[in-house]
């Protein structure tokens, strides 16, 4: 660009203790990450599973019978 407004931006070089922060919060971001698709996947499977349970409970169960 030959633009004599444009000014590039200026980057900071990160000192060593600032990248080795950087890189422990971006571990400690990917491990939250990682547990909450654990949880989501757990919940999703368990509640799949007690949804087949009613469903086979619901299918054996006569049709027009009363529960007294």
């Amino acid at each position: 660009m030959n633009d004599p407004l444009y000014n590039p931006p200026v980057f900071r070089q990160l000192s060593a203790p600032e990248l080795a922060a950087r890189k422990r919060r971006n571990v400690w971001i990917a491990i939250g990450l990682v547990a909450f698709m654990v949880l989501l996947f757990t919940t999703t499977f368990l509640r799949m599973m007690h949804n087949q349970a009613d469903a086979r409970a619901h299918q054996s169960a006569p049709v027009g019978s009363i529960d007294r």
